[in-house]
């Protein structure tokens, strides 16, 4: 019995071990975290997508972007075309931004990329809100 129970302990602590490894893994095959100087030169010709809610959009957004918030994104999937690049942000770590790309890589988009800090260390324009 003893001998299960140590069997079972190791392979909870491989799996608390792995996982970083295994959604890092993960990440890299469905979208490219990238900081804000290859954001910049990704926006040239792709689709700039905020994934926060409407409010935070109105207060203040990335010049250029629009707004299609994570909960929503699977009604608004025909407004994003798959022939261009594609770049997420939200305010801080990307989070929404990767489950929104792993739904996005599901369905068959490709060329997607996350700004890895968000909108909180953003460098260029922004577009606030009255």
């Amino acid at each position: 019995m003893l001998f299960y129970v140590n069997i079972v302990l190791i392979l909870i602590v491989i799996g608390i071990i792995g996982y970083p490894f295994v959604n890092k893994f993960r990440i890299k095959s469905v979208a490219k975290l990238v900081d804000n100087a290859e954001f910049s030169k990704q926006m040239i010709g792709g689709q700039l997508i905020d994934l926060r809610e409407a409010n935070d959009f109105r207060v203040a957004h990335i010049l250029g972007a629009r707004n299609l918030p994570f909960s929503t994104l699977d009604q608004s999937l025909s407004a994003i075309r798959k022939d261009k690049p594609i770049l997420f942000y939200e305010n801080a770590k990307p989070a929404v931004a990767i489950r929104a790309a792993l739904k996005l890589k599901k369905a068959g988009y490709i060329n997607i990329f996350i700004l890895k800090t968000g909108m909180k260390t953003w460098h260029g324009k922004i577009k606030k809100g009255a």
